[in-house]
């Protein structure tokens, strides 16, 4: 998290607030009137329509007729360890002290964008959740978060020993070394790492990562099918054709999903539930339930039944729940 605050402002939780999930496709922001209102003037922008950040946020204010606010809080899908910002998954680069001014604002903090998609966890409506397999949350338990888009967003949330006490993870998780479970996910994971080096957990859990996953796939096996090049293009041959490569391209991301989930909830110890956000999982609908996600999720061995007690649910929400967490984020004076 890193804030850039006019010399002549305070870092007051004030209204309105201007708020942002940033991703590498597209930047959706919106706007909070008051704690007491809901987030409107919701809109999606393509990064790649907009040369900057700036250039984006400008066009948002002007198309919805609003003015410069208070303060504004955009989640952001990069690490921020400080004022500059070079994005993974886009070409964006930029200072957040410098974007502030540029765009006229007294208050200007930047998160992760998984970080601030935690923070709303709390507070998301039960319908808004579909719970995939067994389990059930323990009470006062560390949470965690993983998502697929264009790139892997990870992140959670660890108790503070109160109900409504939350300390939100700032972390890299999407970037740990792929491992295989099975000999075909060994020889793709190998296939991948003469053309990459590093085959992190996003090079193949991600949109461009499951095409690169389906070439891997047609490679492997007969060199033929390469002509998809989108994910909405693998999903839909894998509905279209159960017993094709995409199909099995599909079924493998669900499963290295699912590996990848049950690391993350072992090592946070998150029997609170995993949490599965993103584009890709969601656009999945029951498929993601009969995938191989969940028994991959529990298949650790000697940790099976522990891991069996913890719940995963997708997350189904019609408004980006990350800009409720960076409106969330304005509240905190520290993690």
């Amino acid at each position: 998290m890193f804030e850039s605050i006019a010399p002549a402002s305070t870092p007051q939780a004030a209204y309105p607030r201007w708020l942002g999930d940033i991703g590498g496709t597209n930047a959706r922001f919106g706007w909070q009137d008051s704690a007491d209102t809901p987030i409107r003037h919701v809109q999606v922008l393509p990064c790649a329509e907009h040369a900057s950040l700036v250039d984006a946020g400008l066009a948002y204010l002007q198309a919805q007729g609003l003015s410069r606010p208070a303060c504004a809080a955009f989640g952001i899908a990069n690490p921020v360890t400080g004022d500059q910002i070079a994005m993974t998954n886009h070409h964006w680069k930029f200072s957040i002290a410098a974007t502030r001014e540029a765009l006229g604002l007294p208050r200007l903090l930047l998160l992760n964008d998984f970080t601030a998609l935690a923070l709303a966890l709390p507070d998301l409506p039960r319908e808004q959740l579909r719970q995939v397999g067994g389990g059930q949350a323990a009470p006062l338990a560390a949470i965690g978060l993983i998502g697929a888009g264009t790139g892997l967003g990870v992140s959670g949330l660890l108790p503070l020993g109160h109900q409504d006490k939350w300390l939100p993870i700032a972390g890299e998780g999407g970037h740990v070394t792929l491992s295989a479970g099975n000999a075909q996910e060994y020889a793709v994971i190998e296939h991948l790492r003469v053309r990459y080096g590093h085959v992190s957990a996003e090079r193949v859990l991600s949109g461009p990562g499951l095409v690169d996953l389906y070439h891997a796939l047609c490679v492997l096996q007969d060199g033929q099918g390469r002509e998809i090049t989108t994910p909405a293009e693998v999903m839909e041959r894998a509905e279209a054709l159960p017993q094709s490569k995409a199909a099995q391209a599909l079924d493998m991301f669900c499963g290295l999903l699912g590996s990848v989930a049950g690391d993350l909830a072992l090592t946070l110890g998150a029997r609170g539930g995993i949490y599965i956000g993103g584009g890709i999982v969601p656009r999945l609908g029951e498929r993601f339930d009969r995938s191989p996600f969940r028994p991959r999720f529990e298949n650790k061995g000697r940790f099976r039944a522990y891991l069996a007690a913890i719940p995963t649910w997708v997350i189904h929400s019609p408004v980006s729940p990350a800009l409720q967490g960076a409106s969330k984020a304005l509240n905190l004076t520290q993690w």
